[in-house]
């Protein structure tokens, strides 16, 4: 069973094996607990419990894999102008948003023939080609408004919508977040840093002058992410093998690699700044821009003792405006889900739920539960849970265009493809994002 392509028996048999785990667990903790109340942990029972939750654990990462499957499957990208587009679409529309529409439209014989003579170049380099089929080549990188024109060529419509579809399949952040794709070398927004003022006055009352609204620019610029597959020259050679779905598989793996642990972790410099690279707001409760406010779980590495627990998750659920937490999603990775599984209300009852029916998440205070494994597992001073709403927190910015160089030369018998994208992320609204630190 793989994890990133689960079938329907796969979800079915987790979703199974899930909810009746979660009840043997929930009567196995109960026990734990009970006995930390009166004569301590039974060691047999502990390990009874961690049992059950790493099974859960397996079973819940199938059907995060099956969930973000189905989002990607449903994902489109917004080009410059607003348009959206199906990410698999080829020829006119590939090359007016990859081109610019420059040098006259391209027809789908043109699109095929330009396919046909890459792949030739990718098995064999420009060795091998005609000069006219260098000439297609060249035509395709010098009418890009997405890519460097040198060192490299354009990838193909069919590769370049099926490397994008795999990030998409495998980077959680582009399940939650904005996308936006640009042809310039960042993108620019302004930030409402005030309300309009305003008063209550009568009919012939005078009106004195309110304060007016101030505005902040944001701006993302873009950051260049390679990837650099080898294969053997033989593999190339093979006919049988589909050169354009190997290429594709390997680069969208590397730059989905890339991107997960930028948009998480990521310092802004050279790459995409990180949700969680913000400070704490300085006051409790007040709004501070270029900040992200943090509540403290007042344990260093963990939770409050029970009943107080989860405590600080309702605290930080409930700290965001009403706007965002109609769309609040938690986010945190496996070791931190299954810890937050022990948890309970003041009232005995657990706050975490397993997802009732496939493709439908675990949810954690009735709200789902996103798995992202680029956050820190739970330590001293950890970032380790976020709740909100990523799409209104967090904006993503692709220049479009994938380059690809060909090179036979540097680690000989091999031939590697240095294939490179330029993307870039931030957090545009700051109010939309509660962290939770673990720490006293």
């Amino acid at each position: 069973m793989s994890e990133h392509d689960p079938t329907l028996v796969d979800v079915a048999k987790a979703m199974e094996g899930l909810q009746g785990g979660f009840e043997e667990f929930k009567t196995k903790n109960d026990e734990r607990l009970k006995q930390l109340e009166t004569r301590g942990e039974d060691p047999i029972t502990v390990e009874v419990v961690e049992k059950i939750n790493a099974d859960m654990t397996k079973q819940q990462q199938v059907l995060d894999a099956f969930e973000l499957k189905l989002r990607g499957l449903s994902r489109f990208e917004q080009t410059a102008d607003g348009q959206q587009i199906d990410l698999t679409k080829k020829a006119a529309d590939w090359h007016r948003f990859e081109a610019g529409g420059r040098g006259g439209e391209w027809t789908p014989d043109q699109m095929d023939s330009y396919r046909d003579v890459f792949v030739k170049w990718v098995r064999a380099g420009t060795e091998v080609l005609e000069p006219g089929e260098v000439r297609h080549l060249n035509e395709m990188k010098s009418l890009s408004a997405g890519t460097n024109p040198d060192g490299g060529y354009v990838v193909t419509p069919d590769m370049s919508g099926r490397t994008v579809q795999r990030v998409y399949e495998t980077s959680p952040m582009r399940a939650y977040a904005s996308i936006q794709a640009i042809s310039t070398s960042s993108l620019e927004g302004i930030h409402d840093n005030d309300e309009a003022a305003y008063g209550w006055v009568s009919e012939k009352g005078a009106r004195s002058e309110t304060d007016t609204p101030t505005l902040g620019k944001w701006s993302i610029p873009v950051h260049e992410m390679y990837a650099n597959p080898a294969a053997t020259q033989g593999i190339l050679d093979d006919g049988m093998v589909n050169v354009e779905s190997w290429l594709a598989d390997k680069v969208a793996d590397k730059f989905a690699r890339a991107e997960n642990a930028a948009f998480c972790t990521g310092t802004g410099v050279g790459k995409p700044r990180g949700f969680l690279d913000y400070a704490d707001w300085a006051s409790a409760g007040t709004y501070e821009q270029g900040a992200i406010e943090q509540f403290d779980t007042g344990v260093n590495g963990g939770f409050a003792a029970a009943p107080a627990g989860g405590d600080v998750l309702i605290t930080a659920l409930y700290g965001l405006k009403s706007v965002y937490r109609a769309n609040a999603v938690w986010f945190m990775n496996r070791a931190t889900a299954a810890l937050t599984r022990k948890l309970k209300d003041s009232d005995g009852a657990y706050i975490w739920t397993p997802g009732i029916a496939a493709g439908q998440p675990a949810t954690l205070l009735g709200y789902p539960v996103a798995s992202f494994e680029d956050m820190p597992d739970p330590a001293t001073g950890s970032l380790s849970i976020a709740v909100g709403d990523m799409r209104a927190a967090y904006q993503i910015v692709d220049r479009v265009g994938i380059r690809t160089l060909r090179d036979p030369y540097s680690n000989k018998p091999y031939v590697h493809f240095y294939s490179t994208k330029r993307v870039g992320g931030d957090v545009i609204d700051y109010e939309a994002l509660k962290v939770i630190n673990f720490k006293a």
